[in-house]
Order: C-alpha cells, then sequence, then structure tokens
C-alpha cells in the first residue's frame, strides 16, 4: 500500500446498555465463543481464484498515487468482487449444481453400467482373441514377411557419382 504520512485517531463510543449487550453472547453458558466456518474447498480445488487487490493491481515505488486513493481503489475492489460473487452465486449456484448434478449422473450410471461391464468382457475375452490371432499371423503373415525378407535380401544398392 502507499505510504501513509497522517496518523488518524479512531475512538469507538458505545454506551454502557450497548455495550453489555454485545458481550452477552460471547459470555454464553455453552463456553464456546467462536465457531469455525467450515472450509467448502477443502481438496483446495479453486486455490487459483483466491485473488487480492495486491494481485492485480500493484503501484512500482516510481509511481504512486495519493494514499486516500489507493485506500479507495482498495476498499471499492473488495466490495465489488464480494458483492457480484454473492450476486452472481445467488442467481447461478442452484441452477447449476441442478444441471451439474444431472450430468455428473448421467456420467457415472454410463459409466457404471456401460463402460466398465464392456471393459471387463473385452479383458476377459483378450486371452481367447490372443491365441486366435497369433495363430492367423502365424499363419499367414509371418510366411509372407520371411520370404519377402529372403527376396529382398539379395538386393544391393550401389551409389555412384557421374
Amino acid at each position: 500500500m502507499g505510504l501513509e504520512k497522517e496518523k488518524l485517531d479512531t475512538s469507538i463510543i458505545m454506551d454502557e446498555d450497548e455495550f453489555n449487550k454485545s458481550i452477552e453472547p460471547i459470555l454464553s453458558k455453552k463456553g464456546k465463543v467462536y465457531t469455525a466456518e467450515p472450509d467448502r474447498d477443502p481438496n483446495d480445488i479453486n486455490a487459483h481464484l483466491k485473488v487480492s487487490f495486491d494481485d492485480v493491481i500493484a503501484e512500482p515505488i516510481s509511481s504512486h498515487s495519493f494514499d486516500r486513493v489507493w485506500i479507495g481503489s482498495h476498499a471499492a475492489f473488495e466490495l465489488v468482487k464480494f458483492i457480484f460473487y454473492r450476486l452472481l452465486s445467488t442467481l447461478l449456484a442452484v441452477p447449476m449444481a441442478f444441471i451439474l448434478g444431472v450430468v455428473f449422473g448421467v456420467l457415472s450410471c454410463i459409466h457404471i453400467w456401460l463402460v466398465m461391464p464392456v471393459i471387463q468382457c473385452i479383458l476377459m475375452l483378450l486371452p481367447s482373441i490372443q491365441v486366435v490371432w497369433r495363430s492367423l499371423t502365424d499363419m499367414f503373415i509371418t510366411p509372407l514377411f520371411h520370404s519377402m525378407g529372403k527376396v529382398l535380401s539379395s538386393v544391393q544398392v550401389k551409389t555412384s557419382e557421374i
């Protein structure tokens, strides 16, 4: 961020009643002060989407904008990113989850009931096919290539300059 030359004094003024109300949930009888939010990306699939303002916009030392402009643009970036993500996920999350559920359900069904049985059948038939294929190559292809090799072994190529 930019160099801030001013010191800002901030203070929060609260009534004593308001202060006591805000502490009550913290001092509950259950003893839980903070519950961690569940990790919605435990496999880190979307690690490339963890983009912050500093990853996108950076000012080199030779060119700095005003500190308040830098802070304001940082706040605007984070706010707009937050609002648009929430808005778009509200509009698209349920329909996309439905569509992707259908797609992955169909793919799973095809894989389980069609692809794997066909592969297992082919793997079961391969030893028999291998025996038939070997006997066919031994009867037809091997003698053909042996005779072609004997005929072409007598061919000699000589190069000469004219």
